[in-house]
């Protein structure tokens, strides 16, 4: 795979590539979504999503400078997950005040996230303060914005339905189709007309996968010129799920029969509604016999208000099974012995009473949020349980834990990492790589010109678009800033990959090479669990196939 050609000349941004795209997120990453766009005399974006990770990757949050937020004429959001959405109150502290187009439930949840993601930062600037002041330091960092912003930005939001055509500058048009990734998540067509030429472009947002609980399966996508294609789990499919009923209820009785918690990181919008359908039907078939009647708390209260949505009117976001449920008056998320906690006490007493429990608390990647006091007080006890139920980006906390670290640093503690730590991979939202070349391979004839690969790893982005291009596409992976001339199909300016630091576990400095194998290392002992009645003959196979693999590694 070869990257597209640079174009001579001047590389900045003048008015001779008319019509143009530059990567201010998701490249090469999985957060900070963000495509910013000049066409038709207009400049705009698709998603502003916040950059989450190592601290290289925070610090671009800090500058909103790229983006010019005074000069956007309109944003065009995919979903409302915090990477997709997360500096949209940034963009109008900072002099963004034109429509903010997304469907009807993506506006809906962003009035509740971005709210409570303000109220994150002003938290986190709070603690930073204390800490600042306790060293003698001064000019402690602010709020990255407030709960006055995100209310602010709510005001912007302009609901659009799916499959209908709208104009949000002469020369426009944009068609939302349904990602089924989460409630009102949308792939984006653009037809946009410069210079007498229609260029068409999709965007894919977050791809869900096929068959998922709650929402309806991702639409295939229409023909188009060019395709923005997340590639999140583009190098691996999802492990193999017998029952995830019966999966997660082992989890939970394994757990409870040790005196043990379940902590579960989650993302209040999808994953935690997901997680509390299966624990109904656990309770509704007593499949955990250790405490059939087990508590369950949310410790979000983002999650407790994203879950009344749910039971709104869904009629064209919900699958058919979850609609029915709806219609009937059956509430999917409701049994015995649940709880929502709301204030501050009654998330610290959830570890204090010794009960054995379920507990799901945000953030799923335990980078903000109640779930790093949670891990702070079970992370070390031996009978506890931490199960991650969905993807955890490159420098985050749950990444490294997924990793293998022995220890990690919580509100300044160094806690001992001794809970067992389960990838329930089964669960999650996005189409794993199986599921994302079929979506491409589903692209209408002529194929597009160009694939842009993006919202996916260093490692996993560049692999993925050279599996594009084994189906015929021409694809590559861009890097952060890259601006891209669609109308002459080449690079106008190329990016950068920020330097990534090699982390220390154990004392020693490892490469990303050797992360990556842990990670797969951590998968294949997944999948042999979950392998765990299957016939003797297919279990030997491979067995055998595993001994011979590992036999050539160490003889090499």
């Amino acid at each position: 795979m070869k990257n597209p050609p640079l174009a001579s000349g001047k590389q900045n941004i003048t008015p001779e590539h008319p019509m143009k795209v530059q990567l201010l997120g998701a490249a090469q990453t999985v957060t900070g979504s963000c495509y910013m766009i000049e066409a038709c005399g207009k400049r705009f974006c698709i998603d502003c999503g916040m950059h989450q990770g190592n601290k290289a990757i925070e610090e671009r949050n800090r500058n909103p400078r790229p983006y010019a937020p005074g000069n956007i004429d309109f944003i065009l959001v995919t979903h409302a997950h915090i990477d997709h959405s997360g500096l949209l109150p940034l963009m109008v502290r900072e002099g963004f005040s034109k429509p903010i187009y997304c469907t009807k439930a993506t506006s809906e949840l962003l009035d509740i996230m971005l709210q409570d993601s303000a109220h994150i930062q002003e938290m986190e600037a709070q603690w930073e303060a204390k800490k600042y002041s306790r060293r003698g330091l001064k000019n402690p960092p602010a709020a990255l914005y407030t709960t006055e912003d995100a209310l602010k930005t709510a005001e912007l939001l302009h609901p659009v339905a799916y499959h209908e055509d709208f104009e949000p500058a002469p020369g426009i048009k944009v068609t939302y189709y349904d990602a089924g990734h989460i409630l009102g998540s949308g792939s984006l067509r653009l037809e946009v007309t410069e210079d007498d030429k229609t260029t068409s472009i999709i965007f894919s947002g977050d791809i869900g996968r096929p068959q998922a609980l709650i929402v309806r399966d991702p639409e295939s996508p229409p023909k188009a010129d060019y395709i923005f294609m997340e590639s999140t789990y583009g190098d691996r499919n999802h492990t193999e799920v017998w029952s995830y009923t019966e999966d997660l209820a082992k989890i939970i009785d394994d757990t409870m029969a040790k005196g043990g918690n379940v902590v579960i990181p989650a993302f209040a919008v999808g994953r935690t509604q997901e997680l509390l359908y299966f624990i109904r039907e656990i309770k509704d078939k007593q499949l955990v016999k250790s405490n059939p009647d087990f508590p369950v708390y949310i410790d979000s209260p983002l999650a407790r208000r994203a879950t009344t949505i749910f039971t709104g009117d869904l009629d064209g976001y919900l699958d058919a099974d979850a609609l029915a449920l709806v219609q009937d008056g059956t509430h999917m998320f409701n049994f015995s012995n649940l709880r929502m906690t709301e204030t501050v006490e009654e998330s610290k007493g959830l570890n204090e009473d010794g009960i054995p429990k379920v507990i799901i608390s945000a953030s799923g990647m335990c980078d903000a949020g109640r779930i790093r006091h949670h891990l702070k007080h079970n992370l070390w006890k031996p009978e506890c349980t931490i199960v991650f139920v969905g993807y955890q980006g490159e420098g985050t906390l749950g990444r490294s834990l997924l990793e293998g670290v022995r220890s990690v640093k919580l509100f300044g503690e160094e806690i001992a990492v001794h809970a067992k730590i389960v990838n329930f991979q089964g669960l999650s939202s996005h189409a794993d790589r199986d599921h994302l070349l079929a979506w491409i391979a589903d692209i209408k004839a002529p194929k597009p010109q160009h694939v842009f690969i993006v919202h996916g790893d260093r490692e996993v982005a560049p692999y993925f678009a050279e599996s594009v291009e084994k189906l015929g596409f021409t694809a590559h992976a861009p890097q952060y800033t890259e601006v891209y001339d669609l109308l002459e199909d080449q690079i106008v300016a190329p990016g950068y990959l920020p330097e990534r630091k090699a982390k220390a576990v154990g004392g020693q400095r490892v490469s990303s090479a050797y992360e990556r194998l842990v990670a797969l290392g951590q998968r294949m002992v997944d999948v042999i669990r979950r392998s765990k009645g299957r016939d003797n003959k297919t279990l030997g196979r491979w067995a055998d196939q595993l001994r011979q693999l590992l036999d050539k590694w160490e003889e090499s």
